[in-house]
């Protein structure tokens, strides 16, 4: 009896098939988010649909999903191109599908369309939940804020090595115009795929050992579709950005396209071309100023020049004035020194012969005929004067000279 009413796997599997087509026979809207995408030779695309629990840290939710061929090469250029995204793991979408069931492989959804505005208003509150994040750390604006230098010259360039927008980018700094000298390092990272978060922030920290060495940064992307740019849209990424301490020059989207990258960078600009055509007009900004104060400062020179021949010529004018004012001066100096010099000679002479007049007079007073006359004698022996009676001797011969004539006589006793 148990027997009879055994079905084998394949007949209950038909079953549940038969009753799925029953009961489930119209499309679905269904959101959830993509997982292991991938498609095959055949262009058919093979995912799972999955949905996770508020925390986004469990499964609650799983689906294997096929997009085939025919509706896959229409359905994703059209998604990417409406996102900006790529159509990869990790994303949300709103999809249409039927559900299949399948003897051998079991359930699955069949994609029949989707809508991007669903992905796009995901990413947009994504974005906004990141922006708000950095606010709140007070970090969204840390790299804008740094002062920019003026001669920003030693440029660290965080870009794929192979990318034809580097190499746009050195020819247009090695090739500017007036020749300014920029010094280039690349710090290769791979700029788009799953990867570009974890090797984007590697060469941040490259950068930062030598940070020294170089004045600004300069992110590129050399080429590529806008919907490899989801990469760029990433905390951890846009953190370490907002925070790095050298300013940041971004160029890695299309002039339609922001990424948080962009957002909190220093500067944003579309290419890696105008990434180069900024640094070099930033120096070409530096060079005219130099250039208005090298004019300034020739205009200020000939003005001094100018006003020192005047002053100069002014005082050519005044020297003659001058010399016969000092030598008229100089004159009536001379003058006064020769009349006060013969003032002062005359009274010199003066004083000087009322002394010899009175020294005169006073050596008349002494003169001996002067005493002589008074009634004063002067006794000589020999013709010299006696003044001691002791330096006499018996039979000297003596003259004593009088006012009027002279005695002689002879000692005759002492």
């Amino acid at each position: 009896m148990m027997e009879q009413q055994a079905l084998s796997l394949y007949e209950l599997n038909g079953l549940v098939k038969r009753s799925i087509r029953t009961c489930l026979s119209d499309t679905y809207w269904v959101q959830a988010e993509l997982s292991d995408v991938r498609s095959n030779y055949s262009g058919h695309c093979y995912l799972e649909f999955v949905q996770k629990d508020a925390s986004g840290n469990n499964l609650i939710a799983k689906a294997r999903g096929t997009i085939w061929s025919n509706i896959y090469k229409m359905l994703k250029p059209y998604f990417e191109q409406e996102t900006g995204q790529a159509f990869t793991s990790g994303i949300k979408v709103l999809v249409q599908v039927s559900v299949e069931f399948h003897e051998l492989y079991g359930y699955s959804l069949t994609v029949l369309d989707i809508d991007p505005t669903y992905t796009v208003g995901d990413m947009v509150r994504k974005r906004r939940e990141i922006l708000r994040q950095l606010e709140e750390e007070g970090v969204i604006d840390l790299n804008k804020e740094l002062e920019f230098p003026l001669l920003p010259q030693r440029v660290a360039v965080i870009s794929s090595a192979t990318a034809a927008g580097y190499g746009d980018f050195c020819n247009q700094l090695k090739n500017n115009p007036r020749g300014y000298g920029f010094r280039t390092e690349l710090f290769p990272a791979i700029m788009q795929g799953e990867r570009v978060e974890e090797s984007v922030i590697a060469a941040l920290d490259t950068i930062y050992q030598r940070m020294d060495e170089f004045d600004v940064v300069v992110m590129i992307r050399g080429g590529g579709a806008t919907s490899d740019l989801s990469g760029f849209d990433t905390y951890l990424l846009a953190a370490s950005c907002a925070q790095f301490p050298l300013p940041i020059i971004t160029g890695i989207g299309h002039e339609r396209d922001d990424t948080i990258i962009d957002m909190v960078a220093h500067t944003r600009v579309k290419t890696p071309t105008a990434a180069a055509e900024f640094l070099v007009t930033c120096m070409d900004r530096v060079a005219d100023r130099l250039d208005e104060l090298a004019c300034q400062l020739q205009m200020g020179i000939r003005n001094r020049l100018l006003w020192e021949y005047r002053r100069i010529e002014n005082l050519k004018q005044r020297i003659p004035n001058a010399i016969f004012k000092r030598i008229g001066e100089a004159k009536y100096a001379l003058f006064s020194a020769q009349r006060d010099l013969q003032m002062a000679s005359r009274q010199f002479l003066s004083q000087k012969k009322h002394r010899l007049e009175l020294l005169q007079q006073r050596l008349n007073d002494a003169m001996p005929e002067k005493q002589l006359a008074r009634g004063y004698s002067i006794t000589l022996k020999d013709g010299k004067a006696v003044k001691e009676a002791s330096s006499l001797k018996e039979g000297d011969i003596l003259v004593t000279m009088l006012h009027q004539g002279k005695i002689e006589s002879e000692v005759k006793k002492q």
